[in-house]
């Protein structure tokens, strides 16, 4: 097949912040995997990313004179990945609504702004494509992308037996489990959706998995957790407490008592002891999430939805967050009362005091420390890249 690039649709990647501070679109997770891992995956082939300048070392871009290039935002479906295998060059696949899905060029080295200006044969693809385009995409998407992916995962594979005798398992034919995984004294119940267990990872005792349910590989669901259905732990996360429909992307912590709900939690957050989250209002009326693009509340359309927290967060214990509440990256929340349901990157402190600027030296610190409890490095590509977002925030 051409090389294959992901592009971060302008129009899409401001909506997706914070998330996409510190990745291109198609590193987000929704359902057991990245959109780029999807795309991996079906394609057979590793894609590289066209994204902003300061995330392009961390992912690189590969060209070449024959390029499809795909929106990082879109999901694959069986009937897109048969169409790209017959697009011709200089063809075009947009949506119905006129978004950009995919082109395939031999121009070496473009802009994703100047994507829709290449001179193309435009055709539209009518079958529906599952597509990020705001931030409770995510969540409204999970639970079919969750089913999804976990027929990528297992497909002609065989799972590993679950040996533990004080295990119970409900529908034990909707439950994939790989080498390495350990399950103790649990409640696993597929009946209304798969459960994915992934390489080496541990589910402790006590603990009750509702399925669609995903566990990333290394990652561990804590003891007497309750995990509710549609929700994705990803790689070397350690969950705790009640977490439902909601997706942790890598190595974030909730290993305590506390709610998450309709939430979606970036890579090395970490969630104190009783830290709660709002997804529904008193009222019932659609919730609303501050927007990147406007500045202001954005109407979701939707009933439920709780918390999205970029990476590198930390809550202190006891943590309250309202519903439709919207953190950037590497903020330091703490304290009583309910914080802002909007708080910039890079901010420190809580209700009761205010926030002033969370000092960035101070910030790498911590997360060096981060990265050493978990036997890593932050190495230069990682510490640009919040350098970067910064000095964003302080010209925001």
């Amino acid at each position: 097949m051409s090389n294959i690039i992901l592009f971060d649709d302008p129009s899409i990647r401001p909506a997706l912040l914070p998330f996409t501070f510190t990745r291109p679109v198609a590193g987000i997770r929704v359902g057991m995997l990245t959109i780029a891992e999807k795309w991996t995956i079906r394609l057979g082939t590793n894609p590289s990313f066209l994204t902003e300048p300061y995330l392009q070392d961390k992912y690189p871009l590969r060209t070449a004179d024959d390029t499809i290039y795909i929106n990082g935002a879109a999901c694959p479906t069986d009937e897109l990945v048969e169409r790209l295998k017959t697009l011709r060059l200089g063809e075009s696949l947009i949506s119905p609504s006129g978004l950009l899905l995919a082109l395939r060029t031999n121009r070496a080295e473009v802009q994703a702004s100047q994507l829709l200006d290449l001179p193309q044969h435009t055709t539209t693809f009518d079958a529906p494509v599952p597509t990020m385009r705001h931030l409770w995409s995510l969540i409204a998407a999970h639970g079919n992308q969750m089913r999804a992916d976990y027929v990528l995962l297992t497909a002609g594979r065989q799972s590993q037996p679950i040996t533990d005798p004080f295990t119970r398992c409900y529908a034990p034919e909707n439950v994939f489990i790989e080498e390495g995984a350990r399950i103790r004294a649990s409640i696993l119940n597929a009946e209304d959706g798969p459960i994915y267990i992934g390489r080496n990872a541990i589910v402790s005792e006590g603990s009750v998995l509702v399925g669609p349910f995903a566990l990333g590989e290394g990652a561990m669901v804590h003891y007497n957790a309750k995990m509710r259905s549609n929700t994705s732990i990803g790689p070397y996360c350690k969950a705790g407490g009640e977490i439902a429909n909601s997706i942790m992307f890598a190595n974030s912590a909730k290993g305590h008592e506390g709610y998450l709900g309709d939430s979606v939690v970036g890579e090395w957050c970490n969630l104190g002891a009783a830290t709660n989250t709002s997804n529904l209002k008193n009222d019932y009326s659609n919730v609303k999430l501050h927007s990147y693009v406007t500045g202001g509340l954005e109407d979701t359309g939707r009933q439920f939805c709780g918390l999205m927290m970029g990476d590198y967060t930390k809550a202190g214990i006891g943590t309250l967050f309202n519903t439709g509440t919207v953190v950037g990256v590497n903020v330091n929340v703490f304290g009583g009362g309910l914080p802002p349901k909007h708080i910039p990157s890079f901010s420190w402190g809580g209700a009761s005091d205010g926030f002033t600027t969370y000092r960035i030296e101070k910030a790498l610190q911590v997360a060096r420390v981060a990265y050493s409890r978990r036997g890593k490095v932050l190495d230069t590509m990682e510490e640009g890249i919040l350098r970067a977002v910064y000095q964003l925030s302080l010209n925001a």
